[in-house]
């Protein structure tokens, strides 16, 4: 074994082994992002794990989590009362979540293996996106298991006892909701907004907490249809679904609300996942398809971005009864493409000033249509930098005078391998720059930096 591959080795283990307490996030001063504690940039980048607590033993689990530490992830979502019939199907730990599915009944055994995830996410220093029920709890539709068993005063309680049990937890973000969106002449928001009012209360106070709400697809707002004005809901979540689409629509929609509030899309195209849930004629969603709507989305304004397998929501194996086609056992599918891509986002915005950071599709001087081709633009506020998004590589014409210097540096940033190179100095106002390659799935970042700023690679 050569010295190099034992380096190689001792690293791998290095970022397994390392036990890093979280800090408790807050939302940024300026209402548009997330950050740490002691005020450092909180980049979202979370992965859909809804069955983690109900079928992964803790073998799996700690595998699971060291796998997503090692790819750049830092969010996890899960839900306490899970989807797949999780009020009666015992956990692999061989536990129901509530005695009698009585939601003021939790059960101990049940949540100690809650408690245990928690605990190793936390030592990673990863955030779990804690969802205290999938939303089939509260009413079902065509696809839902249930059973119902909420309503406004036990929706109360419950949130009350999650909020007790885990108010010393600083990496728990608290998500309401779970996959449905609040009926017209029901009582659903009543629902919600006494859990949330319940965890609150436990967990110590709005300015103790950090929450939001999973909401399904809608072509405009997310949980901001609802929820925007109410005090406990601090940043404002997307789904924006499995049938490719716009998804920088929803995300202007929402940063363009008053008051402000973070957005992020929670829930968007799964990698793996059947077209529009029409595999035999759509066939199964790539890392391309994936990665235009995360870089839409973050350059659109999102604080972060979540990525989502079909095969690992569901922890998909073959002893159990499939979802909608999934292609292969949730282990497997750990290491596809995109997994591996998303933390060359989550390193781009970071490696440029991040809190000043806004949305600014005026750099794109040509008219467009809102098509899968759709360049995007983001800069620094102070005019230090500019990035712009090409999803297939088509040459478009920019206007960089918001920018401030006389000359600028480029460089042409790869989402797929997070390498960049050196591109052309532009030093007029205008400029129309050529991708490296063009076509579906040849996707760019240009990142113009002020000449003065001196920045390191973009990545880096």
């Amino acid at each position: 074994m050569t010295r190099k591959v034992i380096w190689k080795i001792l690293a791998l283990m290095l970022v397994i082994t390392t036990v890093v307490d979280a800090q408790r996030l807050t939302v940024s001063d300026n209402g548009r992002f997330l950050v740490k504690d002691d005020g450092e940039p909180f980049f979202w980048l979370g992965d859909t794990a809804w069955e983690l607590f109900h079928r992964c033993d803790r073998d799996e689990v700690i595998m699971y989590l060291n796998s997503r530490q090692r790819q750049g992830f830092n969010v996890i979502h899960a839900v306490a009362l899970a989807e797949i019939d999780g009020l009666h199907t015992p956990s692999a730990m061989g536990e129901l979540p509530l005695i009698d599915s009585d939601p003021e009944r939790p059960n101990e055994k049940y949540f100690e293996h809650v408690d245990f995830v928690l605990e190793e996410a936390g030592k990673r220093g990863m955030y779990i996106a804690l969802l205290p029920t999938w939303g089939d709890k509260v009413f079902r539709n065509s696809w839902g298991v249930g059973p119902e068993v909420f309503n406004a005063e036990n929706a109360y309680s419950f949130g009350k006892w999650m909020g007790e049990r885990y108010a010393s937890y600083d990496h728990v973000i608290w998500i309401i909701g779970g996959d449905r969106n609040p009926r017209p002449d029901t009582d659903d928001e009543d629902i919600w907004r006494a859990m949330a009012s319940g965890v609150v209360e436990a967990a110590g106070g709005i300015e103790e907490t950090i929450m939001s709400f999973h909401p399904q697809p809608k072509e405009d707002g997310g949980s901001s249809t609802w929820f925007h004005e109410d005090d406990w809901l601090d940043f404002n979540m997307h789904q924006t679904g499995h049938c490719p689409r716009n998804t920088y629509l929803n995300i202007r929609h929402d940063y363009n609300l008053k008051p402000v509030k973070p957005v992020l899309d929670g829930e968007p195209l799964y990698e793996d996942h059947p077209i529009c849930f029409n595999a035999k004629e759509l066939g199964h969603s790539f890392a391309r398809d994936i990665r235009r709507i995360m870089y839409w989305n973050v350059f659109a304004g999102a604080c972060g971005q979540s990525y989502g397998c079909h095969d690992i929501w569901q922890m998909y194996d073959l002893d159990k009864d499939p979802i909608n086609q999934p292609l292969r056992p949730w282990k497997q599918a750990l290491d596809l493409p995109m997994a591996n891509q998303v933390a060359h986002l989550k390193n781009l915005m970071l490696s440029r000033p991040y809190l000043s950071r806004i949305p600014d599709q005026s750099i794109v001087i040509d008219q467009q249509i809102d098509d899968t081709s759709y360049v995007i633009s983001t800069r620094d506020t102070e005019g230090k930098y500019a990035m712009v998004y090409y999803p297939t590589g088509k040459v478009v014409s920019l206007d960089i005078s918001s920018l401030t210097g006389d000359q600028f540096d480029t460089w042409w940033y790869d989402p797929r391998t997070g390498i960049s190179f050196e591109g052309n100095v532009i030093s007029d106002d205008t400029a129309r720059p050529v991708p490296p390659s063009s076509g579906y799935g040849n996707d760019w970042v240009l990142v113009i930096d002020a000449a003065s700023e001196e920045f390191t690679p973009p990545g880096q």
